[in-house]
């Protein structure tokens, strides 16, 4: 079967006119060209002057991360595709929370969809992403993340699941897929071969997946099948290794059985594509991260991600040295001529697929784009869906609902909200609403012991979602009193009511199984710190149910 025969099958179904299109472009092409063709490249920032050195690459792909300016961010994309000989497809994470667009809907990540556990919230949060994406001229995702929360202590996996429980997990992908697929943004199943069961970060180190492949197909083999079956049109290949199916056949395989997804043939092309029928595109995860450059130096790696199956290459540190390096592999044979053509033809595809040669469906007009952003049916729904979210582990003591007659004054330990691309904490709104129903808010100091004479309650607030190059996530006692070593030794629980609350790593409890009160909200929006606040007094309902095991395996921690 020729590889145009193959685009003609599942996920791209392409009919005559698109093969047409995918043919005659490639025919234009001059090497150059094509290795551009194989690169995803990243935009972040308001630099235009580099954004103007980007485009001149022709890359295959951008991933752009938004700034909250939205007539900045349409003429940005407005000028790249202007100045690409073939459309650009536009990538991003369209995972919610904080991922969400600042002048979009805000729509939950996957673990509160997850609590929310209802299959049309998720495929209806995914459309909004999808369409709200598509208004900015994003027509591709690098979602689901169909990883396993097993290993409580990853700072990665966390909030960016549906899970630990493979059932759960596979309800939610399966929607997901279907609400941005059906509204023409190609979503990806990642992080391959499955991450979730070693609790460090690939963004540090090449982490592995310990299972034995018995254990590896009923767990991960399953959900990559069936979201192949969905027709999902992506898979992003990670740093990640699985030396059970490397040594089932190199039984002596050494290092080799640790070698990262991303330059294994083995992973790529005999189990993802061979063995799984995996039809779509492979991109490679982000190649900067510290799971790859731990594994070879980026001018012997990038060719290395082409030659071993993937077919095109996600951000580049050094792209014009990158780019090179990859053409210099095709002219001296290490990127054989068909394996060339075959990753470029699949890029193609995906643009043919999606029908970026019609220009409307690069970037819709402005008029329907302001119509489509932060829709009040969207927004609306996704309230609904945030409101449902919040999940109640556990209150020995009965402290809710609260009321300001009874605990007026509470003392707010605030660890802040910490994203990976701010540099200084971004800070809570929860103060204010509390303060707005009657309570009276203080912020906790270095110099406050609180005693039941000066407070009613104490709240901890955490903001720490999923992070990246963080290492690991926990509750920083002594950060977060910022009263030296007795403070951070002393808990107020024993005689004042006290709750924590986690806006996002849904594990605290290991670092605080005594804590009476303990609330997991799973994303740090002003919109899920609203939802909370309306919980706790008892307005709404805890609706939210466990997706993953709060209690980490600590029989002590639920009482």
């Amino acid at each position: 079967m020729t590889i145009y025969e193959q685009l003609r099958k599942a996920p791209f179904n392409l009919d005559d006119a698109a093969i047409a299109w995918v043919r005659d472009v490639y025919a234009s092409l001059n090497l150059d060209d094509k290795v551009g063709q194989l690169f995803t490249l990243i935009m972040i920032g308001a630099d235009e002057e580099e954004f103007k050195r980007v485009g001149a690459l022709r890359p295959g792909g951008i991933t752009r991360f938004f700034t909250p300016d939205l007539d900045f961010e349409r003429r940005v994309i407005s000028n790249l595709v202007a100045q690409s000989k073939v459309p650009p497809i536009i990538s991003a994470d369209l995972e919610g929370s904080r991922h969400s667009f600042a002048f979009g809907t805000p729509v939950l990540g996957q673990l509160g969809l997850a609590a929310v556990d209802d299959i049309e919230a998720t495929e209806r949060s995914s459309e909004i992403l999808a369409r709200e994406g598509r208004a900015m001229g994003v027509r591709w995702s690098f979602t689901p993340v169909i990883d396993i929360n097993a290993a409580f202590r990853s700072p990665i996996v966390g909030t960016r699941s549906y899970g630990s429980d493979v059932d759960r997990i596979e309800r939610h992908a399966v929607a997901h897929v279907r609400g941005l697929q059906r509204n023409g943004v190609a979503a990806t199943a990642k992080h391959w071969p499955g991450e979730g069961y070693d609790d460090r970060d690939q963004h540090l180190v090449t982490t592995t997946n310990p299972l034995s492949m018995e254990e590896w197909k009923e767990t991960f083999g399953r959900l990559y099948k069936k979201l192949i079956s969905e027709g999902v049109l992506a898979v992003m290949s990670a740093h990640i290794s699985l030396p059970a199916y490397i040594r089932s056949k190199m039984p002596d395989a050494g290092l080799e059985a640790f070698r990262p997804a991303s330059v294994s043939r083995l992973l790529n092309v005999d189990l993802l594509r061979d063995e799984l029928g995996f039809n779509g595109i492979i991109v490679s995860d982000a190649t900067p991260m510290g799971g790859l450059s731990a594994w070879g130096h980026h001018l012997d790696t990038m060719p290395d991600i082409i030659a071993n199956g993937c077919d095109m290459i996600l951000f580049s540190d050094a792209p014009e040295e990158d780019m090179a390096a990859v053409k210099a592999a095709v002219e001296d044979g290490r990127i054989t001529p068909e394996r060339l053509e075959e990753a470029v033809l699949r890029v193609l595809a995906l643009k043919a697929h999606l029908k970026l040669f019609r220009s409307s469906d690069v970037l819709p007009d402005a008029a329907e784009a302001r119509h489509l952003l932060a829709h009040p049916n969207s927004v609306a729904a996704s309230k609904e869906y945030i409101g449902r979210s919040p999940t109640l582990v556990k209150d020995v003591n009965s402290i809710f609902p609260l009321d300001p007659a009874k605990t007026k004054r509470i003392l707010l330990v605030d660890g802040g909200i910490i994203h990976p691309l701010v540099q200084q904490p971004l800070k809570f709104v929860l103060p204010d609403l509390l303060a707005t129903e009657g309570f009276e808010v203080t912020i906790d100091r270095p110099d406050i012991v609180p005693t039941p004479e000066n407070f009613d309650l104490v709240i901890y607030a955490l903001g720490d979602e999923s992070l990246l190059v963080r290492g690991r996530i926990f509750v920083d006692w002594h950060r977060m009193g910022g009263g030296g070593l007795f403070k951070a030794m002393y808990r107020p629980w024993t005689n004042i009511p006290s709750v924590m609350i986690s806006f996002g790593h849904p594990y605290h409890l290991y670092d605080a199984p005594r804590v009476p009160a303990y609330i997991n909200a799973y994303s740090t929006m002003d919109s899920v710190q609203e939802a909370v606040v309306d919980c706790m007094l008892g307005r709404k309902p805890f609706l939210g149910t466990n997706p993953v095991d709060p209690f980490c395996g600590l029989a002590d921690a639920r009482y």
